[in-house]
């Protein structure tokens, strides 16, 4: 597990609702519970200053960090996606993003690569991208917060002559890929369901081990967003496994989160300067926000 990836998923499922900023003393004990070294991660806390994601400040001989609002827009979204039900209907529209970046701003163009595929968009030509969902405003936030104006076009059309919907899917998306890597998430994720719900009868649980799992299970389940470009179910095969996968990581999810948010509150220390009442039952149920 990535130092950098880890704290993401530890700002977006505990730190954000409990004032979105953290002790870097906490940090490094909630983070060493997966193995990682505290030289790794006051290593990885400042790429991520450097990269704008995270910013710090002091409180007496503490350092406390707290997401920047790109940063924020990171986390969020991906919160926003993991937590949230699959849209249903799809409103028959495509998302059409072209860009024309300049070589010398190549840096940039991988940037927006990165972003869109993140985002669910699929590559159909060289800088054409195009999603079924309704991420316009996502989008004109991503073309805000690079400067793209003068680089890119967004457009929304209702019907591509040349194609139909399912050869668009099939151009821009490898869905049978995306299916056989949920079929292993199910796998290796019904199994370990089973045990928990064995040890949580006996009561042999205890909290870290929940928060562990718990951070562990979202930090697998989130690796689908570069993945799974959550289509509205009209586009998808009728047996489409990822809604099995989204039910198993919600029974996992709600079977231990209580444990995890009090192993996390523990460890978690609020700033002293600061007045702030956690949101436990968010922390505890994220879905209720989204569903």
């Amino acid at each position: 597990m990535k130092p950098r990836s880890l704290m993401i998923t530890l700002y977006g499922d505990f730190i954000q609702y409990y004032g979105g900023e953290v002790w870097m003393g906490s940090l490094i004990r909630l983070m060493s519970e997966f193995g990682i070294s505290e030289s790794s991660i006051r290593g990885a806390t400042l790429r991520m200053v450097q990269q704008d994601l995270v910013q710090s400040r002091k409180v007496g001989n503490k350092s406390y960090y707290s997401l920047t609002d790109k940063g924020k827009r990171r986390v969020g979204d991906g919160v926003r996606r993991v937590y949230s039900i699959r849209n249903d209907k799809w409103d028959g529209n495509w998302r059409i993003m072209t860009y024309s970046v300049p070589e010398e701003k190549r840096e940039l163009r991988n940037q927006i690569r990165k972003e869109l595929g993140w985002t669910g968009f699929g590559l159909l030509s060289n800088s054409t991208w195009v999603s079924p969902n309704p991420l316009e405003e996502q989008i004109m936030e991503l073309i805000k917060t690079y400067q793209l104006e003068d680089y890119t076009m967004l457009f929304s059309a209702g019907s591509i002559v040349s194609h139909t919907n399912q050869d668009i899917v099939d151009k821009g998306w490898d869905l049978q890929e995306i299916a056989s890597e949920y079929d292993q998430f199910i796998e290796q994720y019904k199994r370990k369901y089973e045990d928990l719900k064995e040890r949580a009868w006996n009561g042999s649980l205890t909290d870290v081990e929940c928060f562990v799992e718990r951070t562990s299970l979202v930090h697998e389940y989130r690796k689908f967003l570069f993945k799974d470009p959550g289509f509205p179910l009209e586009l998808l095969p009728s047996d489409w496994n990822g809604i099995k996968a989204r039910e198993l990581f919600w029974n996992i999810h709600q079977l231990i989160s209580v444990h995890a948010v009090r192993y996390f509150e523990s460890l978690f220390e609020l700033p002293p300067d600061r007045d702030f009442h956690p949101n436990r039952d968010k922390a505890i149920n994220p879905f209720a926000d989204f569903n």
